[in-house]
């Protein structure tokens, strides 16, 4: 399994941008996505969830801004952020449910994610 995130950057208060995840090593298409992230001295938490079918949930201080969408055809997950915060300030990490042992895992929705990359820094400032 290998997810590879990208997109993050530098960007103003109510500004917005777009997060990639290149996935590979697994059927995609078959799988529970979601995104995760990690403010400065804070744990990795659940964002956004999108099903195989094309469901899809969010917690609650990012709903209405931030969207989450798959491509299968091309083995990519994505998630649009709108309306940025500074508190949106994070380090972003798109993860596969998991019941795999022996893999580090947040819990989200009642479910494990895993797999997750090397992140893409999204930094919300002035």
């Amino acid at each position: 399994v290998q997810l590879v995130e990208s997109g993050g950057g530098l960007v103003q208060p109510g500004g917005s941008a777009r997060l990639s995840c290149a996935a590979s090593g697994f059927t995609f298409s078959s799988e529970n996505m979601a995104w995760l992230r990690q403010a400065p001295g804070k744990g990795l938490e659940w964002v956004a969830f999108i099903g195989i079918k094309g469901g899809t949930n969010y917690r609650d201080s990012v709903k209405g801004r931030f969207t989450i969408s798959r491509d299968n055809a091309k083995n990519t997950l994505y998630l649009q952020l709108n309306s940025l915060k500074t508190e949106d300030t994070a380090m972003y990490y798109c993860a596969k449910e998991t019941e795999d042992q022996g893999v580090p895992t947040v819990r989200g929705l009642g479910v494990n994610w895993g797999y997750w990359g090397q992140g893409t820094q999204v930094t919300v400032s002035s």
